[in-house]
């Protein structure tokens, strides 16, 4: 008689996480790039004033959109999310570095995506112009149900091959793109500008935006501790629209 495999012990999230793990980041970084350009070495002492006195030339810098004194400084964030999220993440390459967990080296780990109560599941209108409503319960209860059956059933086919030998960059590919993934991802204060422009949806954004919720869910997380560092710099950035300089 054979004993029955044990199903997958399989994890499933519906959060994202976003760590700040190092910053090199202030509203002084904005003021003393600025004012190279008129004061030449006496710039420098901007590095120890109180930025709050110059705060209307960042506005005036956002406003305007002097872009380049926003790009010294540096924020790198390690994320957790799924793996659709960073195939979104790919396409903010300008100021961004990336370095992801490879399937190719280590085994990936059971922990799959499933949408939480909360989010929206029913598309309606035309590409361009649609909108998300909410979905029933029994619709939330059915998209969990085939998703953790669908995700068992990769994970074990995955573990199959891995137990017949097969190299982990072959049986990865049975996976699916809901099967959460960590990467760092570094960036300056105008690139990440640039992000939360398309990334999320805000009532001052003078642009509208309509990113994929999960996408959304990490960049108010990154917000929130770039919000910290650079509290002036994002208060331009909000008075102005979100509309990167």
């Amino acid at each position: 008689m054979t004993d029955t495999p044990e199903p997958t012990k399989a994890h499933f999230r519906s959060d994202v996480t976003v760590d700040l793990v190092k910053s090199a980041a202030t509203d002084s970084d904005v003021l003393f790039a600025a004012r190279v350009s008129t004061a030449g070495e006496q710039s420098l002492e901007e590095v120890t004033k109180d930025p709050e006195r110059s705060k209307g030339l960042i506005n005036f810098l956002m406003r305007d959109r002097h872009g380049s004194p926003f790009e010294h400084n540096s924020m790198t964030f390690f994320i957790s999310a799924p793996i659709f999220v960073f195939r979104e993440f790919m396409r903010h390459r300008v100021g961004w570095s990336y370095n992801e967990e490879s399937g190719r080296y280590r085994e990936l780990e059971p922990v799959f995506y499933t949408p939480g109560e909360s989010r929206k599941l029913i598309q309606q209108g035309r590409p361009g112009k649609y909108e998300f409503v909410e979905g029933t319960p029994e619709q939330h209860a059915l998209t969990s149900r085939v998703m953790e059956d669908s995700y068992r059933q990769a994970y074990d086919a995955y573990q199959e091959m891995l137990a017949a030998g097969v190299a982990r960059e072959v049986a990865r590919a049975v996976l699916p793109v809901g099967l959460f993934s960590t990467m760092y991802a570094t960036c300056n204060a105008r690139s990440l500008m640039h992000f939360l422009g398309l990334r999320t949806q805000h009532e001052l954004a003078k642009v509208p935006s309509f990113p994929q919720r999960e996408i959304e869910m990490v960049g108010e997380q990154m917000e929130q501790h770039w919000a910290r560092l650079m509290p002036l710099t994002h208060a331009a950035f909000n008075k102005n629209g979100r509309v990167a300089p």
